[in-house]
């Protein structure tokens, strides 16, 4: 694993300046966040583990859709990019705030 930061003086920079930049490279390239991962030895989940994860998020999955046939629980928007509430579907903006109501 070879990621290089390197930062080369410009001008009349000071030495504090150039230390912040590179340590912002330095951020940039994640290198700090992977050696602090690798600091300790974490164990891999089993397959037992994930295949309880799995079954247990299939059957909530299956409550909840059930639970929405009934009409016990309405349906959440969508958030994020392709929603219920975007600009073009709207019409204007801000039409759809509680505020704008």
């Amino acid at each position: 694993m070879g990621i290089n930061a390197e930062v080369i003086k410009s001008g009349n920079e000071t030495a504090l300046s150039i230390i912040r930049k590179f340590s912002r490279r330095v951020q940039g390239t994640g290198l700090v966040k992977t050696v602090r991962n690798r600091r300790y030895f974490a164990r891999g989940t089993s397959k037992i583990v994930k295949k309880k994860r799995a079954l247990k998020l299939l059957k909530r999955r299956a409550e909840y859709k059930q639970l929405l046939k009934e009409g016990k629980v309405t349906e959440t928007p969508v958030r994020g990019r392709g929603g219920a509430m975007t600009r073009e579907s709207s019409g204007r903006l801000g039409e759809g705030t509680p505020i704008a109501r």
